[in-house]
């Protein structure tokens, strides 16, 4: 079935060192491998979307990015030019390719400036933030105004994982769980439910924020968040459930979860209307994530919500 993927990763080289320094542990050759995947829009990227029956592949850079970038200025400038290189290579493939927004967190004006002009002069169909800011998360007052404009354009955002500012005790002398094993996971679905909780989205009930990796587990907490929620004596109280907020502000992505288990909850917890399949090429392998998708045990009304028409919904895609 024809699919369209929304977690597939490039990488500019003004933005190379920043993405080294945050990979994870892999043999040098491994590294060196998956950078130039990334840096390629050609034959070896084609080749693996077609492998997987992808159609439309939406790119974003590999984090961090800019917003590893202590000086705020030059985030500022990385950002517009690493969105105007991705821009240059969709023009090359406008069937194929789409893209989601760089921002420069750091300078909250600028990002909303940077949302607005890639949805509206380059055809972006959202953007990617990665996790927190120099320890700042989204949920930060300062960021109203971005979320106000990012409301008004009616685009997504996804919440891509990033490293937490302090490694956790519980990981400390245990690099098997740091990073894309365990660590990513609950920094992420932490930092969501910090706008849940913070009351994001009862100021903004429009955004949709995307989340990858099957929703980091939180599909599989709806009942506990309610639950627990409400034996709380909070200082800002929601207008609903967690669960409200969960079923209707988060969307998430089949990303490195090739398992029926975790699909299966997060249809059923959802709705067949929040999931959207994606790879984390080149992290991933296109094949195994097509194959997994064809072979999953939906029918085939649902497969085709999957695989490309929730994609459409969720991003505005013009066909």
């Amino acid at each position: 079935m024809n699919k369209i993927a929304l977690e597939e990763h490039f990488i500019t080289p003004a933005l190379e060192p920043h993405m080294r320094a945050a990979m994870p542990a892999v043999p040098p050759e491994n590294a060196q491998h998956l950078i130039e995947l990334m840096h390629d829009f050609g034959e070896r990227r084609l080749a693996a979307m077609d492998s997987a029956g992808i159609d439309i592949a939406v790119l974003s850079i590999s984090g961090p990015g800019v917003q590893a970038e202590a000086d705020a200025r030059l985030a500022v400038k990385l950002a517009r030019d690493a969105n105007d290189h991705l821009a240059a290579a969709i023009q090359k493939q406008p069937t194929r390719y789409r893209g989601f927004a760089h921002l420069p967190m750091q300078d909250v004006p600028e990002a909303a400036a940077e949302l607005e002009r890639c949805v509206t002069e380059l055809g972006f169909v959202g953007c990617m933030v990665n996790g927190h800011t120099g320890g700042i998360y989204l949920d930060d007052r300062r960021y109203d105004p971005f979320w106000e404009r990012m409301e008004a354009l009616d685009t997504p955002l996804y919440l891509h994982p990033t490293d937490s500012v302090v490694m956790p005790h519980v990981l400390q002398d245990c690099p098997e769980l740091v990073k894309p094993t365990w660590e990513w996971n609950f920094e992420t679905s932490s930092h969501f439910l910090r706008l849940l909780f913070s009351g994001v989205f009862d100021r903004y009930p429009k955004l949709k924020i995307i989340v990858g990796h099957m929703g980091e587990t939180m599909p599989y907490h709806l009942w506990r968040f309610d639950s627990r929620a409400a034996l709380i004596d909070r200082k800002r109280p929601l207008k609903e459930a967690p669960s409200f907020y969960l079923r209707r502000n988060m969307f998430v992505t089949t990303s490195g979860q090739c398992d029926n288990v975790p699909l299966l909850a997060a249809l059923s917890a959802l709705g067949n209307d929040r999931v959207l399949f994606s790879v984390d090429y080149p992290y991933e392998d296109s094949a195994v994530a097509g194959r997994f998708l064809d072979a999953a045990p939906i029918d085939d009304a649902i497969r085709a919500k999957v695989s490309r028409l929730n994609a459409i919904e969720v991003m505005n895609i013009e066909q």
